[in-house]
């Protein structure tokens, strides 16, 4: 009689355990933004300084967690697949190296360190959508500035649409939106990079 008792105690600790266990939240994902521009070589390099003083993002996307658009109207937030570092601070490092690499030139800065500097260009970007569609792929919409610091203070501005396919996976859905986030980043780059070439009439 004890061991069959303690045969249904053993049996209902193991189903609980189970059920724990079957409960339990997967681990979170954590995703970075890659540098993916490439140099032409027929472009001449930039000497100068070039300061990403400022990113601003839309404030609906300004969190940890993926925030995946599910219509016109409507958005979920991912608690599960997450950006390794803020939106902001990691978009204008990606968008300073990419411009590193299309300007062909090292100096060029972001965060902290640009105060450091006395740049001969200051670009400033404020992007207006950053969507994510699982299967789909990603949009960003950015408003941009760029200023000379030289005496004449001549600046221009532009305005980058950029979408990126990014094809459902089975494992794969964020790490192809990640990559495509990337890739519209080094499109932007691309529009800037002209712009600062314009303007230095380079």
């Amino acid at each position: 009689m004890i061991g069959v008792r303690a045969a249904g105690v053993a049996g209902l600790v193991l189903a609980l355990l189970l059920a724990l266990a079957g409960c339990a939240s997967p681990p979170a994902r954590f995703y970075a933004l890659a540098v993916t521009a490439v140099p032409d070589p027929a472009s001449a390099s930039l000497s100068d300084v070039v300061a990403v003083d400022s990113v601003a993002v839309p404030a609906a996307v300004d969190r940890p967690q993926f925030v995946v658009h599910k219509g016109a109207n409507r958005v979920s937030v991912d608690e599960f697949n997450r950006w390794a570092a803020p939106l902001s601070s990691s978009i204008a490092r990606t968008l300073a190296d990419d411009l590193a690499i299309l300007l062909g030139t090292p100096r060029v800065v972001s965060g902290p360190l640009a105060g450091s500097f006395d740049p001969a260009y200051r670009v400033s970007v404020d992007i207006r959508r950053f969507d994510s569609v699982r299967g789909q792929g990603s949009i960003l919409d950015a408003v941009w500035v760029v200023r000379s610091t030289a005496a004449d203070g001549t600046a221009t501005s532009g305005r980058s649409t950029l979408s990126e396919a990014a094809p459902a996976g089975a494992d794969g859905d964020y790490d192809a939106l990640a990559a495509a986030h990337s890739r519209a980043i080094a499109a932007l780059a691309r529009d800037i990079a002209a712009a600062i070439r314009a303007l230095g009439g380079r």
